[in-house]
């Protein structure tokens, strides 16, 4: 779905409104006939919330938001309910919506807009038969206290969605590292960041061991891109480094994976890449204050050609050396060689996204992501506060000194892979071995693509942390 959102200081009539309200008394506030408002007050007193009026030429949709909730969950009812409103849209090939502030708060309204863009997105690129035209949708603002310049920071997080879904639901044939690479510049050009495309020859001659390692099954090169966004008058002295793991696909390597189903989808093992480019594309196009370095290591994992396999020892561009005893782990071979990489910037703080380990998702599912790391107590609780304020939620995971002893290994420094148990956390704490700096591990396995339709997440690939880095990176000093 296009969109645009636009503010509006005429009447309009005969047009599909929402409101978004707090009790019933706000009712009198609302250009409701009588009827509409005995109808209303009923509804309300029999416990029902959102409510829909079709006045046959359009729809009038209200919600009353429950003020005894937290904020935060207040802001994700109201997301919820955009994503209703908008199929309801959909449904009835309607193509504008007015947003009516005359009541309600202005965090309601930003978060409504969330879910109405967000619910209304389709990837329909390869969509030929009985395919229906990509809809459009105008979203009127009156009444509100939202400026221009907020619609433009609300665009700038909408499309980094779109665009980060875009790119983990593209499949991996017209989607290699050397497309993904191609697709980062082009997003740099439209929002003003710069980007830097290694080869490999180049990452060759930076000897990333894990990178090459886990390319050698490819017939596809591998690609190792750099993006910055560095505006004057950058709030933070050192920068914030984001690391996102890039395999376009994974098919496990040598180690295939068999479960049922565990293959199907891993055109999306690319969601922690997909993830940083878009938090990256909505810092600079929303022009945001903050010095920011997005890196991304990318290929795919296949079993052909020269293969890794169990029992290589591989030297790291750290110059560590690492047994693989499982191909299938190979997320944090890629990630390690570009934390290790980010030392040359000096760091504030770096985090790494990536869809690294099932563990992870079957810790705690799609609800959030589990993170841990070194750094300052203070970033877990900005995370974490951040993750409430968007409704993409962190865990954090305990990473004592004892899950590191289950990555030793006989003939290497490290091993690729620790016990059955704790997988999360000992996938953390290899690449622990590559900082040397303030560092966040976020593995977004569970909630980066789901199967089932979730409101306004749809179905698919999700976006999941493109917001919560967004709302996070907006308060680096």
């Amino acid at each position: 779905m296009n969109f645009a959102i636009n503010i509006t200081k005429e009447a309009i009539e005969q047009e599909n409104i929402a409101f978004l309200i707090e009790n019933k008394e706000d009712l009198q506030k609302l250009p409701l006939s009588g009827a509409e408002l005995d109808y209303c007050s009923e509804k309300f007193d029999n416990k029902e919330s959102e409510l829909l009026i079709n006045r046959l030429t359009h729809m009038v949709f209200i919600i009353k938001v429950d003020a005894e909730k937290l904020a935060y969950q207040q802001d994700e009812i109201c997301r919820k309910f955009g994503g209703k409103v908008i199929n309801n849209l959909k449904k009835e090939k309607k193509s504008r919506l007015l947003v009516d502030g005359v009541v309600g708060k202005s965090e309601w309204q930003t978060a409504f807009i969330e879910g109405v863009v967000l619910g209304g997105y389709d990837f329909l690129k390869y969509k030929t038969e009985d395919t229906q035209e990509e809809q459009k949708i105008e979203i009127l603002l009156s009444n509100s206290s939202l400026s221009e310049e907020d619609l433009k920071v609300i665009t700038a997080r909408l499309k980094a969605v779109y665009y980060t879904r875009d790119l983990v639901n593209e499949p991996v044939a017209s989607l290699n590292a050397t497309d993904l690479s191609t697709r980062i510049y082009e997003l740099g050009k439209e929002a003003g960041f710069s980007v830097d495309i290694l080869n490999k020859q180049k990452i060759e001659s930076l000897k990333m061991g894990g990178l090459l390692a886990v390319n050698k099954g490819s017939i596809d090169p591998p690609t190792f891109t750099i993006m910055e966004w560095k505006p004057e008058g950058a709030t933070n002295d050192k920068p914030v480094v984001l690391v996102g793991k890039g395999v376009v696909f994974d098919t496990g390597g040598v180690n295939l994976k068999t479960m049922p189903g565990s293959i199907d989808h891993m055109k999306a093992d690319m969601g922690g890449a997909a993830t940083v480019i878009g938090a990256v594309y909505a810092v600079a196009k929303a022009k945001m204050p903050v010095h920011v370095i997005g890196l991304i290591p990318a290929t795919d994992n296949r079993p052909g050609r020269n293969a890794y396999v169990p029992g290589d020892v591989i030297k790291m561009h750290s110059g560590l050396t690492v047994e693989v005893l499982n191909t299938d782990a190979e997320g944090r071979m890629i990630l390690a060689d570009a934390l290790s990489y980010a030392k040359k910037y000096d760091p504030l703080l770096t985090i790494d996204v990536a869809t690294l380990t099932g563990a992870a998702a079957y810790s705690i599912g799609s609800l959030a992501s589990v993170v841990m790391g070194n750094a300052e107590t203070s970033y877990f609780d900005q995370l974490r506060e951040s993750g409430y304020n968007e409704y993409e939620r962190v865990v954090e995971f305990p990473f004592w000194d004892e899950y590191g002893e289950m990555i030793k290994s006989q003939v290497a420094d490290i091993k690729n892979l620790g016990g059955r148990e704790g997988g999360a956390i000992t996938a953390g704490k290899f690449l622990e071995k590559f900082v040397d700096y303030p560092w966040i591990h976020m593995d977004i396995a569970g909630p980066a693509f789901i199967e089932k339709n979730d409101s306004y997440r749809g179905r698919g690939a999700t976006g999941y942390g493109v917001r919560l880095l967004f709302n996070f990176l907006n308060k680096i000093k």
